[in-house]
């Protein structure tokens, strides 16, 4: 398959899971109670391993207790976890060590043609994976649409999520019709917004393809090509800059993204949905909406290193993880959603009703999904960011 082609079918995957999620919310409830039950230990029946050690490179905000603490109480096997709040740095203690002294890491969907080109994985042996068959079959084909190389399988879904419009309530109102990425840039947020550089650059072209200004595709013309790339980046970055009085803080992690709606005179900004659903969720004046061109939406995933030291306890951590349980409490804690069928209906009622409040009307059916990126596009991204950071 074709880069273009594999997009389009992980498009089609998230957007008919997300779908899924909210339709189960409605139909299921807590009658989805008693089939959970029957689903089994949350263990693989005949573990291999009951002592010794993983380690994990993983999102800082993705495992949130009783996650890791359960796991080990259960297994008697302790986990070594090295958090990280960016793919970039990621990618880069891989390439550091080759991959030796980690067992799991989390790529997200859309860096499949990196971790390939980076050549530190090995793919999954899926006859030990047994609750594999538990997760939501969208989202298992979101993975192997792009990480399925060399007659295997190197990515299995973790949770998904996406980036969009946070802000505090209690300093301005917003309403899903007329939401947009360009809402960030209005005269009275100046010096009040926050956001990636990367992803604010994004959110902008996304503003102008859907105002008429930039065509481009939604954005995907970028993907086609450096020079196609850059000629639209080049246009993005002129607004950028000129708006760079509107930016209060950049944001590189869920906790300064936290901290600057609740600390540091942030009144909206372009963030992740977890921890602005979080702050929602513990009663704070925060709130998270999708945008009219769409809420820009990622999967991210496990790995398994081609060094990994642990691999029975590797196979026995990513089983549990697919347990309804289990994916609801990732889901739960962390703001982000599940990728397991049954895990919505665990989901407190407040879970459910930001869900909603966050995908009203027809949203769920703009979603933008990050197509996988070429191995020259980071790059070249990076350099924008940081033009943008440096006006």
């Amino acid at each position: 398959m074709t880069k273009k082609a594999k997009a389009s079918s992980g498009t089609a995957a998230t957007l008919k899971a997300a779908r899924d999620f909210t339709r189960r919310f409605i139909l299921k409830g807590t009658v989805a109670g008693a089939s959970i039950a029957a689903t089994g230990p949350w263990l693989v029946k005949d573990a291999l391993s009951s002592s010794g050690e993983l380690s994990i490179l993983n999102w800082s905000d993705e495992l949130p207790d009783p996650i890791i603490p359960n796991f080990e109480a259960k297994t008697g096997i302790k986990v070594n976890s090295t958090p990280f709040s960016q793919n970039e740095e990621q990618i880069n203690k891989l390439q550091a060590t080759e991959g030796t002294g980690f067992d799991l890491c989390q790529p997200t969907r859309d860096r499949a043609p990196q971790f390939q080109d980076l050549g530190v994985l090995q793919a999954f042996d899926m006859s030990k994976l047994a609750n594999a068959a538990n997760l939501i079959g969208s989202m298992l084909e979101g993975s192997q649409s792009v990480w399925t190389w060399d007659g295997g399988l190197y990515h299995v879904p973790h949770c998904w999520g996406t980036e969009a419009i946070s802000w505090r309530t209690d300093m301005t109102t917003l309403e899903y019709g007329s939401l947009s990425y360009g809402t960030l840039w209005n005269d009275e947020y100046q010096g009040k917004v926050q956001g990636r550089p990367h992803s604010l650059l994004l959110g902008i072209g996304l503003w102008m393809d859907a105002n008429g200004s930039l065509p481009s595709n939604r954005m995907l013309d970028a993907f086609k090509d450096p020079e196609s790339m850059q000629a639209l980046y080049d246009k993005i970055l002129e607004v950028a800059v000129a708006k760079k009085p509107w930016i209060k803080q950049f944001w590189d992690s869920a906790d300064n993204t936290k901290s600057g709606l609740l600390e540091n005179g942030v009144v909206i900004g372009q963030t992740w949905d977890g921890p602005a659903l979080s702050l929602k969720k513990e009663g704070h004046p925060v709130s998270y909406m999708a945008p009219q061109e769409g809420a820009i939406t990622w999967l991210d995933g496990w790995a398994m290193t081609s060094a990994a030291a642990n691999v029975d306890q590797a196979y026995e951590w990513l089983n549990y993880l697919m347990t309804p349980e289990v994916s609801a409490q990732v889901a739960e804690g962390s703001g982000y959603n599940p990728v397991v069928t049954g895990a919505d209906a665990l989901l407190s009622d407040v879970a459910k009703a930001n869900f909603q409040e966050a995908y009203p009307g027809d949203a769920l059916d703009r979603l933008w999904h990050r197509p996988p990126e070429p191995s020259w596009f980071a790059e070249i991204r990076t350099q924008y960011a940081e033009k943008f950071k440096a006006a």
